[in-house]
């Protein structure tokens, strides 16, 4: 007897392109919501877009209420989730970069409310995700939630954030790569579930950033076009999944263990773009982490320890202990040996010579 079943939460609508920051409140009101509206930002954000967003709420319902948020943190969640108890917010908007956006979600899921997302800049699939990242002490958690009831991705407004931002979020995309590559390995040796749908999906994903790596250039509105697509298209895939494993392997792995080695040094999607090329290697050898890297070097994103300001030695410690983050089977199996991480960081340059340890 078949009883397979699952539950797929995707955003209702889904907005990107030139001036849809000004429809901000159509697209609200499309969704039925009712109650006052929370918007979360953060001060350079807010002066970007979360202004605007506040008048455009304002046309439609009750005058929103803001939260501006400083820092990424627990306590800055609970600070929101207080003032959501305060007003007695009908539905959350979070309006900024991973920062706002997160904390709104993980806020709006604790009181199971509704959440719009309008990302200004295309730093990390978390636009879309059902998961939230926050950083506590020297690691960083992982957090289920609920994706956006919608997605307004203005690329004007994308476009002029800084570009470092929108680089890590194309490595970000292009390491579902090595993601997908992690979760048919645990699959065929773990027996973990595996959907073909939601990892051709991430693939397919990936596959397109790397095509159009070369014509992703610094303010360039199109360049904001591909990536956001890209974004959109890869929590999607997580959603389908009921899980991360389309977008994250042992390069998240890796990346949230350099968090507890060196916190705030680099990017999130930086780290996993470099730990993509090495993971990339693990794989196939010779073949594979040489797109992988190439793509990265197109679009200006680090792909080396020097380019990402950690030192050798502490790459080699993400490397051979990144297995003990999460219970998740990728390529790094139970450890990979220190002359094995060694002699992968050597053959793809990501450390060059003895100088770099």
């Amino acid at each position: 007897m078949f009883e397979k079943s699952t539950w797929i939460r995707l955003p209702r609508n889904v907005l990107v392109g030139h001036g849809m920051l000004d429809r901000t409140g159509e697209a609200v009101a499309d969704l039925h919501l009712s109650g006052q509206p929370l918007v979360v930002t953060s001060p350079t954000p807010r002066a970007v877009a979360g202004d605007r967003v506040v008048e455009q709420l304002s046309q439609i319902g009750p005058e929103p209420d803001v939260v501006v948020v400083e820092t990424a943190s627990f306590e800055a969640v609970e600070r929101v989730i207080d003032r959501v108890r305060d007003i007695d917010a009908g539905y959350l908007v979070g309006v900024g970069g991973g920062k706002a956006i997160d904390i709104a979600k993980m806020a709006a899921a604790d009181r199971n409310l509704g959440f719009v997302s309008v990302p200004t800049a295309a730093s990390h699939d978390g636009i879309v995700s059902g998961r939230g990242s926050v950083p506590d002490g020297k690691t960083r958690h992982s957090v289920a939630a609920a994706p956006p009831l919608a997605v307004v991705a203005d690329t004007t407004i994308l476009a002029d954030a800084p570009w470092r931002l929108t680089t890590a979020g194309c490595a970000d995309i292009i390491s579902n790569y090595t993601a997908v590559q992690d979760w048919r390995l645990a699959n065929r040796l773990k027996n973990v579930p595996y959907s073909e749908y939601a990892g051709a999906l991430s693939q397919m994903t990936a596959e397109m950033l790397v095509e159009n790596s070369a014509s992703i250039k610094k303010g360039l509105e199109e360049s904001s076009w591909i990536v956001v697509k890209a974004l959109v298209s890869s929590g999607v895939a997580m959603s389908i999944a009921g899980s991360s494993r389309p977008a994250s392997g042992a390069e998240h792995l890796f990346s949230h263990q350099l968090d507890r080695l060196a916190p705030g040094t680099a990017l999130h999607g930086h780290q996993v773009g470099v730990g993509s090329i090495i993971t990339a290697y693990l794989h196939s050898g010779d073949v594979g982490w040489r797109d992988v890297k190439h793509a990265l070097e197109s679009i200006g994103a680090p792909t080396t320890a020097e380019e990402l300001g950690i030192d050798g030695e502490t790459i080699i410690e993400a490397l051979t202990t990144a297995h003990e983050i999460r219970d998740r089977y990728t390529i790094l199996g139970d450890g990979l040996n220190e002359d094995a991480a060694r002699e992968a960081t050597r053959v793809t340059g990501v450390l060059s010579d003895e100088s770099d340890y």
